[in-house]
C-alpha cells in the first residue's frame, strides 16, 4: 500500500505587473505581516488576511495558493532587507579594523542594524520562527546565509591575501551563522541583556579575525 504525500505549493502564483495589482499584492503582504505579529504562526490563516486587507479569497488566491506561500514571500522580503543592510555595511568598510575593539565595534554596528530591520519588519520575529519551524521554508534562510557568506568571503580574500582561502571561507560561514544565532537570541530572549550579548558575541568574532592578521 503506497502512501501519497500531500504536496504544498510554496511559490507565489504570479507577480503583479500593473500598479493596481502591485498595490493589492503589497496590501496582502502588509496585512499578513501585521496578523502574524498579532496572532502568531498557528492561528495565522488566509481568511484572516482577507478580512484584514478587505479582500475576497479569490483576490488573494490569485497571488498566493495558501498561507505557506504568503509566509515564504514575507520571508524572502525580510531576508532581502537583512542582506541589503549587510552588503551596505561591507561596502562601507565594515570588515576592516586593526584592533579587537575596532573590529568588535564595527560588528556591533551591523548586528544592531539587522536587529532593527527585523524588529521593524511586520511580523519579523514570527517570520524567523516560521523559517525554523516549517521545513519547506528553511531554504529561504539557507539561501540568504549562503549569499551573505559568499559576499563576506570575497571581502575577506581582498583583506587577508596571504591567508588560506578555504580557512577564510569557513570563517565567513561560521561568523555568518553565529551572527544569525545572536540576532535571533536578542530578538527571542529580550529578558537577557541585549547589549551584553552583542558585546560578547562581537568581541568573540573580532578575536577570531585577529588570527588572520
Amino acid at each position: 500500500m503506497s502512501i501519497r504525500r500531500r504536496v504544498v505549493h510554496m511559490e507565489t502564483k504570479t507577480q503583479p505587473l500593473q500598479e493596481r495589482s502591485r498595490q493589492t499584492f503589497d496590501a496582502i503582504l502588509r496585512a499578513a505581516g501585521q496578523l502574524l505579529a498579532e496572532v502568531g504562526f498557528e492561528r495565522f490563516s488566509t481568511n484572516l488576511v482577507c478580512k484584514r486587507a478587505d479582500l475576497t479569497p479569490p483576490a488573494l488566491y490569485r497571488y498566493f495558493p495558501n498561507k505557506y506561500a504568503l509566509l515564504r514571500e514575507l520571508a524572502q522580503r525580510l531576508m532581502e532587507a537583512q542582506d541589503e543592510a549587510v552588503y551596505a555595511w561591507i561596502e562601507s568598510g565594515g570588515l576592516e579594523g586593526q584592533t579587537i575593539d575596532e573590529v568588535a565595534a564595527r560588528n556591533r554596528v551591523i548586528l544592531g542594524r539587522v536587529i532593527e530591520v527585523t524588529a521593524s519588519f511586520p511580523g519579523g520575529v514570527w517570520i524567523l520562527r516560521a523559517m525554523r519551524a516549517v521545513p519547506m521554508m528553511r531554504d529561504v534562510r539557507l539561501a540568504s546565509s549562503a549569499t551573505v557568506a559568499d559576499r563576506v568571503f570575497a571581502s575577506l580574500k581582498l583583506r587577508y591575501r596571504s591567508a588560506d582561502p578555504e580557512r577564510l571561507r569557513r570563517a565567513a560561514w561560521l561568523t555568518t551563522e553565529l551572527s544569525n544565532a545572536v540576532i535571533e537570541m536578542v530578538l527571542e530572549q529580550p529578558a537577557h541583556d541585549p547589549e551584553e550579548i552583542l558585546a560578547e558575541a562581537c568581541r568573540m568574532m573580532a578575536a577570531y579575525y585577529m588570527d588572520f592578521h
